[in-house]
């Protein structure tokens, strides 16, 4: 027989029994799908961190302080945590870094962030909010908008001036449809007149900057927290190929600075965007890599079905194959038929658990598109070759048993079956 009338054969099989057929391939068409809709929420993920990244711009170095990274706070072992992790805080970044940094020839601009929490008052509203401490040059490296006023000065931030910014959700919390610019708001006692509102940005990276209050960064230091730290400083480039080189002369200054000498204890983490966004890109493979794993899992649990089903198979066919061999049917002839069956049948469930995940794909990116979230529709290709490789291999690997089994029955004893 030739390959044709093998899968003829095996069809006719699958067609005569298709309640069977249907069953047996259910396990395969579950994993499949799981396969698909793994690949495309990996690849939607992906794009979502990669865009959420690249909106804070590709040009920058972003430099922030590190603590400890188990209880007992071995010397060299730190890992980035912002400005408090496991019960200690590092406070050893200041705004002399950032300007000592800033004199570098490729640095263009930059901005320093502290982060806290307070409750705002204007008249009877409170409400509780981030507080965004930050420097004038925020507004043009970050590329934000204003929908109405204007963004607070570097004079004024070095004269610790009560100015503040609203995001555009604080400032409908706080206001709703009345006009907040020249309005006064309260915070910690200090009265801070609001000079603009920022457009709506949405979130990035999971943090909503449409619910922050922007203020001066010197202003929060000395009239809000009581503090002369930093969490983190954003460095502008002016040549993005020499983001490396600028990274590597901005540790040498803050380690200066901070009397390093080991960089083994930095207690800060210089990063440009490009190694971030490598970084993240590592980390969504290797999770969606470890997914595939687990759904390996149940395409294994649909291969021995298959299995189990091809036994059953063989035994009822035990005289057609007794027959086959009486009338020349070598060892390896049967052992195709009941391979390709097998094939078949495990073809056929991922064929149909591509379809399945495709659709259940489209539907998980309209769904998160509904709650706002930028996310792609993808299904990569690498998805569909893996997928259809798993269904063949699995195919192959269950049903060789089974198949050897048939091949190896003795003619006269399979007869005896009829």
């Amino acid at each position: 027989m030739s390959w044709i009338d093998f899968f003829k054969a095996s069809y006719q099989v699958m067609a005569a029994n298709k309640g069977r057929t249907v069953l047996t391939t259910l396990g395969v068409v579950i994993g499949i799908a799981a396969v698909i809709i793994v690949f495309s929420a990996g690849a939607s993920i992906s794009q979502l961190v990669v865009g959420q990244v690249e909106s804070f711009g590709t040009d920058i170095i972003e430099t922030e302080i590190k603590v400890p990274s188990n209880k007992k706070g071995n010397a060299g072992e730190f890992e980035s945590a912002g400005a408090l992790a496991t019960g200690v805080q590092i406070t050893s970044l200041k705004l002399k870094d950032m300007d000592d940094v800033s004199k570098s020839d490729n640095v263009k601009a930059a901005y320093a962030g502290l982060m806290g929490q307070e409750i705002i008052n204007y008249r009877s509203e409170s409400r509780k909010a981030f507080l965004f401490g930050t420097s004038a040059d925020y507004i043009n490296i970050d590329k934000s908008q204003l929908a109405a006023g204007r963004f607070f000065s570097e004079t004024e931030d070095r004269a610790l001036a009560n100015v503040a910014v609203l995001g555009s959700k604080m400032k409908n919390k706080l206001f709703g449809d009345e006009d907040a610019l020249g309005k006064v708001i309260s915070i910690r006692k200090e009265k801070f007149v609001v000079i603009g509102v920022m457009a709506e940005k949405g979130a990035v990276m999971f943090m909503d900057f449409d619910d922050y209050v922007y203020i001066p960064v010197r202003t929060m230091q000395k009239r809000v927290m009581g503090v002369d730290y930093i969490s983190y400083m954003v460095h502008q480039l002016k040549d993005v190929s020499k983001g490396d080189d600028t990274a590597e002369e901005a540790r040498f200054i803050v380690r200066q600075n901070h009397q390093i000498t080991n960089p083994d204890k930095d207690d800060f983490r210089v990063v440009t965007m490009i190694e971030a966004l490598k970084s993240l890109q590592t980390v969504t493979n290797a999770v969606t890599w470890l997914l595939i794993g687990i759904v390996a899992i149940s395409l294994i649990v649909g291969g021995v079905g298959v299995m189990n089903i091809m036994y059953v198979v063989v035994t009822e066919r035990t005289a057609e194959i007794g027959l086959r061999k009486a009338v020349g049917a070598t060892f390896r002839d049967i052992m195709r038929q009941f391979l390709v069956e097998s094939v078949m049948i495990t073809l056929l469930g991922g064929v149909i658990g591509v379809a399945l995940g495709w659709g259940a794909s489209y539907l998980i990116a309209i769904t998160a598109k509904n709650y706002g979230l930028v996310w792609q529709f993808i299904i990569p290709a690498q998805a569909y070759v893996v997928a259809l490789c798993f269904s063949a291999v699995f195919g192959v690997l269950f049903g060789l048993y089974p198949a050897r089994q048939a091949a190896k029955l003795d003619p006269i004893e399979a007869l005896r079956n009829e």
